[in-house]
């Protein structure tokens, strides 16, 4: 491990092996996958559950399909193809502003579900293979995003706060979801890698609220206020390829990207077809479905008549195996 940054919480660097998929072999601390690839699916999941650590898998997504992946990204940036249900985010400091998009200017591009060629990352076999050992055999794609953190403008809108990713779900159980994660280029703390404070994914879903930053947050960026400040905060410094897989309690977020280069990442969250929907109305998760049911409104008009859970439906799809509850 790298020594811990002299910074008001602990931080510490975790950098990947290079000579195998399973990170062993260096002699340097590693993310490494749970249990091998021989052991039961039940048992590698309960073997993950247990640690502190999440596993990574360095080199999992070569680079000719990264660079397929950063084609798409532009072509639809630049108004080249209309991808059919991808919402173009543009940072909240360009938001109001006539800017055309641009890299410059898009910092996230989400739910590419119907695009053939964005989808085709949430389907390789590399990542659907570890994925399976979290959800079981029936896999649903529940959440996609391509993320483009371009340069900040100076307001510190391009850090994402520290937050669970279930707070956003309207369904369980949260043992049979993970998120996977691939950096397209190489990222680190300078241009706002991921931060994770492991061992997280023990806790409960924890109250989220909108961060009282100066320059703005982006839509949908909810962080958590109370959290364990004495846990470490650890830096996930990855190169192009590398892929790590989380689950949905792990508290986690990036810092703002200080260089003048981009750090992209896809990223794909999975859950078992077999998982169930939940009321979420009077729970720490109802302001997330009024919010979710606003924009939905804003779009579609005022009297749409679609559920949180109609939403999450819509926006799913069937990966492998059969269609359940979900």
């Amino acid at each position: 491990m790298a020594d811990r940054a002299p910074h008001k919480r602990l931080a510490i660097t975790f950098k990947f092996a290079r000579n195998s998929e399973n990170g062993r072999g260096n002699g340097r601390s590693t993310l490494r996958w749970p249990g091998g690839t021989k052991r039961p699916l039940e048992s590698r999941r309960n073997r993950f559950l247990q640690q502190e650590w999440l596993p990574g898998c360095p080199n999992l997504v070569p680079q000719e399909l990264l660079d397929k992946y950063l084609h798409r990204f532009n072509q639809i940036c630049d108004g080249e193809v209309r991808a059919p249900g991808v919402t173009v985010m543009k940072d909240v400091a360009y938001a109001k502003t006539k800017r055309p998009l641009g890299d410059r200017t898009v910092n996230k591009l989400q739910n590419f579900e119907d695009d053939e060629v964005l989808f085709s990352y949430c389907e390789l076999p590399q990542i659907v293979k570890y994925v399976a050992c979290f959800t079981g055999p029936d896999v649903k794609s529940v959440h996609t995003m391509l993320i483009n953190k371009p340069p900040d403008p100076g307001t510190m809108t391009s850090r994402h706060p520290l937050h669970q990713d279930l707070h956003y779900f309207p369904f369980r159980p949260a043992n049979r979801m993970v998120c996977s994660w691939t950096a397209m280029e190489k990222v680190h703390k300078k241009n706002g890698c991921l931060v994770v404070l492991p061992g997280t994914h023990y806790t409960p879903l924890l109250q989220h609220y909108y961060p009282e930053w100066e320059g703005g947050v982006n839509a949908m960026y909810h962080g958590i206020k109370d959290y364990d400040a004495s846990i470490p905060l650890l830096h996930l410094e990855m190169n192009a390829g590398d892929t790590v897989f989380f689950h949905p309690l792990l508290i986690h977020g990036s810092g703002a990207n200080q260089t003048t280069g981009f750090r992209k990442a896809i990223s794909g969250h999975y859950a078992s077809s077999h998982c169930y929907y939940i009321d979420v109305r009077g729970t720490i998760q109802e302001h997330i479905e009024t919010e979710v049911l606003g924009i939905a409104r804003k779009k579609l008009g005022e009297d749409i008549d679609v559920s949180f859970a109609d939403i999450w439906r819509f926006k799913s799809r069937l990966v492998q195996g059969n269609e359940g509850t979900l």
